[in-house]
């Protein structure tokens, strides 16, 4: 299962700061865990398995515990109770939406993101990053429709909440958070374009971040990122972090937000540089933040478990490119899509 030796994964770490004296361990079964600091034992057992409950997936992303949801069949195959908790998660290039419900893996979304014939161009038609809402609708960064939708779980009708700024189309919309007062926070990269930045379907002239009210406005908040990816906001709702998939500025972003939502400043948070030139796989990509305020974070080497304060205190490796993460079941569990793989982590401290 494992790809990378745990040799080889901690030749590439030692190129990383802060590492001298550090005590590491490898988890038994799929993946290893590397203890980068001993506050790392509070939020997780270094000796944790990561087991695969997902496989076969062409690549994973936007994985999400939906914590009281209704399912009206699709997802089990049959009629119908009410299901109250189960994982989804998106295969982009597929166009589907998965289910795990426990003990198998169905299709839950199909089409997941853009419905009717693929147009030339498109690279990603499906769906990407998924959260729950807070009124329990599903939430959707629909990179093929290039929108942010809602999705009822029970009916599963599709509502487009916004897909353009300025009067032009966005481009590929594949991350997202809510924040407390309903508002939400997305990034728009061209990678649902088989030609990136250069598509003739590219009507922005930027890869943006925004804000979307609700009462349906379009804020952008930054538009000087190459390729913002992952987004996440902090417990107290005044950071909002942005991670760059860009191998010449691997950096996740912090930014900081006035009374109003919007950004006032921002700073680097985390720095991928050293990861990146040890040639570990993956980029800075999807994250959580959790109620204590450690993020889960998506990079080089797999996720990266890091303080509020900006320190790194573990990597969670399953030796694949780790796409993303979500909390679930008890709020204990941390669920990573990794590129054809989906893995459950138990924790010792919940994310909620």
């Amino acid at each position: 299962m494992l790809a990378t030796t745990r040799r080889t994964l901690l030749g590439g770490l030692a190129a990383l700061p802060l590492l001298p004296g550090i005590a590491r361990a490898a988890g038994a079964g799929a993946g290893t865990i590397t203890r980068l600091d001993p506050e790392l034992d509070a939020l997780l057992d270094v000796e944790s398995p990561l087991e695969v409950i997902a496989s076969g997936i062409q690549w994973a992303e936007g994985p999400v515990w939906i914590r009281d949801g209704a399912v009206t069949g699709g997802a089990s195959g049959g009629a119908s109770a009410f299901d109250r908790s189960y994982l989804l998660f998106s295969d982009v290039p597929a166009n589907i939406a998965y289910r795990w419900d426990g003990k198998e893996t169905k299709p839950f979304l199909v089409p997941s993101g853009l419905a009717g014939p693929i147009p030339k161009g498109v690279r990603e038609a499906g769906s990407n990053g998924m959260i729950q809402g807070r009124k329990g609708e599903l939430l959707i960064a629909d990179s093929g429709t290039r929108a942010i939708a809602a999705v009822d779980l029970e009916t599963k009708e599709k509502t487009i909440l916004a897909g353009k700024y300025d009067g032009k189309r966005f481009n590929s919309c594949n991350d997202l958070v809510q924040a407390k007062n309903g508002a939400i926070y997305f990034t728009d990269p061209p990678y649902g374009f088989t030609e990136g930045d250069q598509s003739p379907l590219k009507e922005l002239p930027f890869n943006g971040v925004y804000r979307l009210d609700t009462n349906g406005t379009v804020h952008l908040i930054e538009s000087k990122l190459t390729r913002p990816n992952g987004i996440g906001l902090s417990p107290d709702q005044r950071t909002l972090y942005v991670s760059v998939s860009d191998d010449a500025a691997p950096y996740t972003w912090a930014y900081s937000l006035g009374e109003d939502g919007l950004v006032t400043g921002r700073k680097i948070f985390l720095d991928h540089r050293a990861g990146t030139a040890a040639g570990l796989q993956g980029h800075a990509d999807g994250m959580k933040v959790a109620a204590s305020g450690h993020l889960y974070a998506s990079g080089p080497g797999g996720i990266h478990v890091v303080a509020p304060d900006g320190r790194r205190l573990g990597l969670i490796s399953t030796g694949k490119k780790a796409a993303n993460c979500c909390f679930g079941e008890d709020g204990k569990t941390l669920f990573i899509t990794s590129s054809d793989e989906v893995f459950r982590l138990r924790l010792r401290a919940s994310g909620w």
